[in-house]
């Protein structure tokens, strides 16, 4: 009999209860690695933010504060949950919702994500929403767009080419248009089969980490094929033409993973999300909101326009029908409360009509609104930016509003002020008005909103009137009112 070692059994008592205490399923996950890359991550977040102020220009957002918070929070966790390997502290993912009917959504190099109206009401619960955005999260995670690039040499312009890559998204530009087109119909890059099996596997981990059941994104892929016309995949499942075979492969996955015995389904945020969006007007499709674009110049980037080409401005027909006209009543002292969920409120003069656009609210006397937008009245809205400073950030939406508006030039410094009890800051653009002839000016505030985002407002009025109109801008400024949490 040979003489035992102490040492050697303790090393194999060790090892049988390291196998006993580690689930079996971890040795079975499939394997999801980093695609070859040629780009640095800097390309990406470059990308990302260029391609998202193109996408907010083309399409239109929920302007909906809680919902806007809701998706916001949901994508929070999801991305609080990417496995650590495939964290990139440079991403700044971001979340917000299209105003269209189309189920779908898309993600951006570097992190900016959309999630199609659609998407959410066809949901049946937060899991099946949240598992669409954790594929979507595992493309930017993985990189997809600049490795699928760095595959596609033969394309041209490579960061060009980057931009039209949208998670899968049915979006794109027409063929031999202009790169960055975002419209819905025509030519469009896909990802290949491998990537979007990656990121259904990615995505599974990522859903399960925060605390979702991994088959509600498997049973989202039957939901939206089954809602397809002619039984057919919308183009962002192309890539996996039968919707069995990847709930399979999910289902196999997800039995590989930790998933909580009580997995988040619904939601009070979902419910009053759902609620929200049922009673909102029927949203537009995609096809829809591209052929609208094509009947107007719509040339701004998200900024506001005061006048020609406002695509920032009222996307409705009511505004775009109105006759401008040289006698403009005088803005009233009696005021009516304008409130925006739980995001502000404030008063107007009582005289002035609201129309209500993709990422803002106008508010203009009759004679003075239009199909060229509006010679008197405000603005109030949001701008997303990247920027970290308040007067930066408040010079680039300028820039932008007066690359929109060629005939406006910057007329007055920045000088600092107070909204709603914020640190905010003020200038003055002005200009020969195109439709009056006469020269008009735009009051510009700015200041920020606790998720990063700058609330701004212009007040719009002819440079002859300004001792009238600016007691009206001043009191609507002052009687801006933010939410706390806002």
């Amino acid at each position: 009999m040979r003489k035992s070692s102490p040492g050697r059994n303790l090393t194999s008592v060790l090892l049988i209860w390291v196998l006993v205490l580690m689930p079996i399923a971890v040795f079975g996950q499939t394997k999801v690695s980093m695609p070859k890359n040629k780009y640095k991550i800097q390309d990406d977040v470059k990308i990302g933010n260029e391609y998202s102020g193109k996408v907010e220009q083309q399409f239109p957002m929920v302007n909906d504060y809680e919902s806007a918070r809701y998706i916001e929070d949901v994508g929070r966790s999801l991305v609080n949950s990417i496995p650590r390997e495939f964290q990139q502290s440079a991403f700044r993912y971001r979340f917000k919702i299209v105003n269209a009917r189309d189920i779908n959504a898309f993600a951006l190099p570097g992190g900016p994500m959309y999630v199609n109206r659609g998407l959410i009401e066809i949901a049946r619960n937060e899991g099946e929403m949240a598992g669409v955005m954790a594929h979507e999260i595992s493309h930017v995670a993985l990189r997809h767009g600049t490795a699928q690039a760095t595959k596609q040499s033969s394309l041209g312009s490579q960061l060009g080419t980057i931009g039209l890559i949208l998670g899968g998204a049915i979006l794109g530009g027409q063929a031999g248009a202009q790169l960055g087109a975002m419209f819905a119909a025509g030519f469009q890059l896909k990802y290949s089969r491998q990537y979007e099996n990656q990121a259904d596997v990615l995505g599974a981990r990522i859903m399960a980490n925060a605390g979702y059941d991994p088959i509600d994104l498997a049973n989202m892929f039957k939901t939206i094929a089954g809602q397809s016309e002619g039984g057919r995949p919308p183009e962002w499942l192309s890539s996996h033409p039968d919707p069995d075979k990847r709930y399979q492969a999910i289902r196999n996955e997800r039995n590989t993973l930790r998933v909580s015995p009580n997995p988040i389904k619904i939601t009070r945020g979902f419910t009053q999300v759902k609620q929200q969006l049922a009673s909102m007007p029927k949203a537009r499709t995609m096809a829809e909101i591209e052929k609208d674009s094509k009947g107007t110049a719509t040339t701004n980037t998200g900024g506001g326009n005061t006048e020609a080409g406002n695509t920032g401005g009222p996307a409705n027909n009511e505004m775009s029908t109105g006759r401008y006209s040289n006698r403009v009543p005088l803005p009233s002292y009696s005021t009516r409360v304008y409130q925006n969920g739980n995001l502000l409120q404030m008063r107007v003069p009582s005289n002035w009509r609201q129309f209500g656009g993709q990422n803002d609210v106008w508010f203009s006397p009759e004679g003075a609104f239009g199909n060229q937008g509006i010679t008197h009245g405000a603005v109030v809205g949001i701008y997303q930016t990247q920027q970290r400073n308040l007067q930066r950030a408040l010079d680039e939406y300028v820039k932008v509003t007066l690359k929109s508006n060629t005939y406006l030039r910057q007329t007055r410094g920045y000088s600092r002020t107070r909204i709603s009890g914020r640190t905010a800051y003020a200038t003055m653009i002005s200009g020969r008005s195109p439709v009056t002839g006469n020269t008009e000016y735009a009051l510009i505030y700015g200041t920020w909103l606790q998720n990063g985002n700058m609330l701004y407002f212009i007040g719009v009025a002819p440079e002859r009137d300004s001792y009238r109109y600016n007691g009206a801008f001043n009191r609507m400024v002052r009687s801006i009112q933010l939410n706390p949490q806002a």
